[in-house]
């Protein structure tokens, strides 16, 4: 599988993917958008990966890029292609789908759980999951789940943790590639967003909590993108109607 990745600043990586493309034979190229990289065609790529980053999804004064990143995954999805977004990525996905992305009540840093809805229970994505995990989490912003996807997990949080669209498209607010490395490297980058919250850890808890979590989350993270648009995976839509981008907020 060729599979196109997504980055949008230096030190959001792709952690555990990169070791799963590796592990699975696949071949990966990189856009870093941060660079400066040219964006591919869709023709160019099986599966679409869209990384995080500390931006808002409509900055475009800021991050001119996004306008044409947002026409790709678009793009993208309307051409049939498979799509994993995570955070930023997966608001992204959620935009192109027609959803809002808004800030959340609550900031999420720090590894907190999320719980799979009865509709994530039921999906044969999640089959086998168990119901309830401690995952990373690095996020201000949220969504509204796209219509027509299946809202796959949730927090106490931030209900729109996880979306499974056309067997194909699966957007997580939630980070299940966080190695050592990629935590270390977003703690020392913005690490000034340490403060009092009811959802926001310290720096010394989030390092500590870690070696108990990272095998996990990456096993769920390997099974969810082996299973992602296989037979695995038992829902099905027969039409796929892209909604017309909206506006920026």
């Amino acid at each position: 599988m060729r599979v196109h990745a997504l980055q949008h600043v230096e030190f959001e990586g792709l952690g555990h993917i990169g070791k799963w493309i590796a592990d699975r034979g696949h071949t990966l190229a990189l856009t870093r958008l941060y660079a400066g990289d040219v964006l591919p065609r869709p023709s160019a790529f099986d599966r679409l990966v869209v990384m995080g980053g500390p931006m808002n999804i409509y900055q475009d004064d800021r991050y001119p890029w996004l306008t044409a990143e947002r026409a790709l995954v678009r793009e993208a999805i309307a051409a049939g292609k498979s799509a994993v977004g995570v955070c930023l990525g997966a608001q992204l996905l959620a935009d192109a789908l027609g959803s809002p992305v808004f800030s959340g009540t609550n900031k999420e840093i720090g590894w907190w759980p999320i719980r799979l809805t009865e509709a994530g229970k039921g999906s044969g994505l999640l089959a086998g999951v168990e119901e309830e995990a401690v995952v990373f989490h690095w996020h201000g912003e949220t969504f509204d789940i796209p219509a027509g996807a299946i809202h796959l997990a949730a927090s106490e949080g931030c209900p729109s943790q996880a979306f499974l669209y056309d067997n194909r498209i699966l957007g997580l607010q939630f980070h299940l590639e966080s190695t050592p490395e990629t935590v270390a490297a977003i703690l020392a980058h913005c690490g000034d967003e340490l403060v009092s919250g009811r959802y926001i850890q310290s720096e010394a808890r989030i390092r500590a909590s870690g070696p108990a979590h990272f095998p996990t989350i990456n096993r769920l993270l390997e099974t969810l993108l082996d299973r992602l648009g296989s037979g695995e995976v038992t829902e099905t839509r027969k039409e796929i109607k892209v909604p017309a981008a909206p506006a920026p907020a």
